[in-house]
């Protein structure tokens, strides 16, 4: 990745925020801080600064980075902790906090009232793989932010610019997780069919569902077009011959498994069906949940 020598500041040294600061501890001079100084003594022995205060911190940083656990605590710890606009003022405060569109906006407003520049990002990645390939962040808010310090974000992860509106970070990793949710569901009710039948889970999920799952996921950009588009027509597989019957659920409910993964999908293929869309395919689902 990218090395370019800045000042980073990093509040909250949970497990995510350590992983962060220590892939920093590369690209630059990084100062710590966390409500319970002894978690920074790794990083310090590694090379950090480890600050007595937050606004001890903020000063020391061209770049903070705030990944804490609570999104109301951003605004107190900058404002009244870290000094305000004395402190703020010129720097670049880079929100790896989990939260809502509204609170990211919202921030972005009381950051830059203090005179500094905002990112709201999201984190696609656990801690056990910051600074691998596969580990990327969203980033959402002041572009001349990003543009001038990407190459400090991209010590950690890959970093996917959105655009200005600081909302928009949040909005994809809450889409990106709930894809993600989505496929454990489906997982898990997979496996315990199989289970139900005596069957070996791991060898299923390896030799079969895996490689099946993988084959499915291809078809993902071609749904996609449909849904931006609004034509759902397909020439094989209508929703009218999936709901034909409910075999999944059947079975389910006859091996003493709960169909209750399953079923509110099920659910919204009916009601499209019976809405007079029988001949469309599973991308014409997104009308029912979030209508043009």
């Amino acid at each position: 990745m990218t090395t370019v020598k800045k000042s980073v500041a990093v509040l909250g040294l949970g497990s995510m925020g350590a992983a962060l600061a220590e892939a920093l501890l590369e690209a630059g001079h990084v100062t710590v801080w966390n409500r319970t100084p002894g978690r920074a003594e790794g990083l310090v022995a590694r090379g950090a600064r480890c600050a007595g205060s937050v606004a001890e911190a903020v000063t020391a940083g061209e770049i903070v980075l705030v990944c804490i656990l609570d999104y109301g605590d951003i605004g107190s710890l900058l404002e009244q902790q870290g000094g305000g606009r004395a402190a703020l003022q010129g720097r670049v405060v880079v929100n790896v906090t989990n939260g809502s569109p509204e609170e990211a906006r919202a921030m972005a407003e009381r950051v830059t009232a203090l005179g500094a520049s905002y990112l709201d990002g999201g984190i696609m990645a656990v801690p056990e793989i910051i600074a691998r390939p596969e580990a990327f962040v969203l980033y959402s808010g002041s572009r001349e932010a990003f543009e001038a310090h990407r190459g400090v974000l991209d010590a950690f992860a890959r970093s996917v610019y959105l655009g200005e509106d600081p909302g928009l970070a949040p909005v994809h990793d809450l889409a990106l997780l709930s894809g993600m949710y989505g496929m454990f569901g489906g997982f898990l009710h997979a496996v315990a069919l199989v289970r139900s039948a005596g069957g070996p889970v791991a060898e299923f999920t390896t030799t079969l569902l895996q490689p099946w799952l993988g084959a499915m996921a291809g078809s993902l950009p071609a749904m996609a077009a449909q849904i931006d588009s609004g034509d759902y027509s397909v020439t094989g597989s209508p929703l009218a011959m999936q709901v034909a019957h409910d075999s999944i659920g059947d079975v389910s409910r006859a091996q003493g498994v709960s169909p209750e993964l399953f079923a509110p999908l099920f659910a919204l293929m009916e009601r499209r069906v019976a809405d007079g869309h029988g001949a469309e395919g599973l991308a014409g689902l997104v009308e029912l949940v979030h209508p043009r």
